[in-house]
């Protein structure tokens, strides 16, 4: 099997021989924070008390509530001098969180997303377009440095815009693109209006990421253009893009174990759970310099796959995120995930690219609508099949979350959409 790095292959007593060594390197360089200094003293924990893996759960989590009160260098573990890149979140509900990078940080991130690239059958003579924000966004600059770590001909196209994106796919024969699973339903029915089949679009591989989605919408964008689409998952308090990624078996994400240690814990207790268990992702830096964080509580709802991959790999792998803790919405006293509703109506041929969840009170109590666009050819007159349908649609959903919600069917490209990530969920409820 071809790999981009040795460290790929490594056994598990490798993974984990790698890991101690780095955390208790890891543990000694936050102390020249004073925030860490002072968590780690409060809590006992210095590198010589860090025996094994499971001495991890003796230091305290990090949230993103530490990191704002941080802002913007609180954290630093380096002089200001050795910084080269900020990123830094909006900040548009509270302070913003900034991440510092020194050069030996955007190399080894650009290293693993290059693993991740060359993992799915990325090649130097791949033409890779990058349809991501760039910016203070960590998308665009982590996925790019990725792609030309690997020598592959980069296109900075930047988001939206779709006419000039086709015309540079066409042109310059693109192969691989980095999009939001979102917009590429965008993209290809901006082919379809143009009188083109999706299908004929010279991409073979794409990379998505950025927003949750699921297995059924994944299968969406593959069919609509005749190529595989691998999921990649990331964060700005991790680097950004390149923490894990889909092998070709599209089976789980490895997680890259010598630069992370994961860890999936219980939302309310912070407690382990067991491989096959949903529950909250925590991520620690085991290789950045800059400003490592140690135990961040990601709010990333997933599970640890059980087993190893056929590919040959046994770096871990966590199941595609299933939402985040802080997204799910209670209605009826039921909890529900936005996945879980899409997860159902993806499954049905005559839903279109788009959809919203609506949370309103009708002065009785909590109703939940949810606005489908059906496709075209399915949007008839006959009335009793589109009411078979949405009665349809309505039972499923019921089955699933076992709350019976409004099922509303609309025209294709009459809900609101955007070239960023997409808006899934409209609750109302406080305004009434």
């Amino acid at each position: 099997m071809e790999v981009f790095d040795a460290a790929e292959l490594w056994s598990r007593d490798q993974i984990e021989h790698t890991q101690l060594t780095r955390l208790r390197a890891t543990v000694a360089h936050v102390r020249k924070s004073e925030f860490y200094r002072r968590r780690l003293d409060e809590a006992g924990v210095t590198p010589e008390s860090i025996t094994s893996l499971d001495d991890i759960r003796r230091i305290p989590f990090t949230t993103k509530q530490d990191l704002r009160d941080q802002y913007p260098t609180g954290l630093l573990c380096v002089p200001r001098s050795e910084i080269v890149r900020m990123h830094c979140s909006s900040g548009t509900t509270g302070s913003p969180v900034a991440i510092c990078h020194t050069q030996n940080d955007i190399n080894c991130w650009a290293d693993l997303m290059a693993r991740c690239l060359y993992m799915v059958g990325v090649r130097r003579d791949d033409v890779f377009q990058n349809m991501s924000g760039y910016g203070l966004f960590t998308g665009g600059l982590g996925i790019h440095f990725g792609a030309e770590r690997l020598g592959c001909m980069t296109i900075p196209a930047g988001p939206g815009n779709s006419r000039r994106q086709i015309k540079l796919a066409k042109d310059f024969k693109t192969t691989v693109a980095h999009i939001l699973p979102s917009y590429a339903l965008i993209l290809g029915e901006h082919l379809r209006n143009m009188g083109e089949d999706p299908r004929d679009f010279p991409l073979r591989i794409a990379v998505v990421g950025a927003e949750p989605y699921t297995v059924e919408f994944r299968r969406r964008i593959e069919e609509l253009f005749d190529m595989r689409a691998y999921n990649s998952y990331g964060l700005s308090e991790m680097n950004g893009p390149g923490v894990a990624f889909e092998c070709q078996n599209q089976n789980g994400l490895h997680v890259w174990e010598d630069a992370y240690l994961p860890e999936i814990v219980d939302p309310k207790t912070g407690e382990p759970v067991p491989d096959g268990e949903i529950g909250e992702l925590v991520m620690t830096c085991l290789c950045r310099q800059g400003m490592p964080i140690l135990r961040y509580r990601t709010r990333d709802l997933t599970r640890f796959l059980p087993g190893e991959c056929s590919c040959g790999r046994h770096h871990r792998r966590i199941d595609r995120i299933l939402g985040r803790a802080d997204d799910m919405f209670i209605i009826k006293g039921v909890n529900v995930y936005p996945m879980q509703i899409e997860q159902v109506i993806m499954t049905f041929p005559e839903v279109g690219q788009n959809y919203c969840i609506l949370l309103e009170n009708d002065g009785i109590g909590d109703v939940m609508r949810v606005q489908v666009e059906i496709r075209d050819e399915y949007f008839v007159e006959d009335m009793r099949c589109l009411q078979g349908l949405q009665k349809t649609i309505a039972q499923r959903l019921r089955d699933e979350i076992l709350v019976t919600p409004r099922v509303e069917l609309v025209q294709s490209n009459s809900l609101p959409s955007s070239e960023g990530k997409a808006v899934r969920v409209y609750d109302n409820r406080a305004k009434k």
